[in-house]
């Protein structure tokens, strides 16, 4: 029994540490990508997000994720394209 509680516990370990190793590099893309979009100018800011919605508009007709993840992606979408961190 203390064998099984002790390999869970290793388990556990390292989906947390795969867990931070996935948030690490969700903030490094976030940085990368507001870098990226402070130094284009507004008219080809604006004619990257109207492309990435109207790639995320076309995926959603033909994907079969639910729709709440769906929603979920465009939120973090929204957020990072037309709210950038500052």
């Amino acid at each position: 029994m203390k064998n099984l509680i002790a390999e869970l516990l290793v388990t556990l370990a390292d989906k947390e540490q795969e867990s931070k190793a996935l948030v690490a590099q969700v903030e490094a893309l976030e940085i990368v990508v507001t870098a990226l979009l402070r130094r284009m100018e507004p008219g080809e800011q604006q004619a990257l997000i109207d492309s990435i919605d109207g790639a995320m508009d076309g995926a959603r007709v033909k994907s079969e994720v639910s729709v709440e993840d769906s929603e979920l992606l465009q939120q973090y979408l929204k957020k990072l394209l037309k709210h950038p961190r500052n």
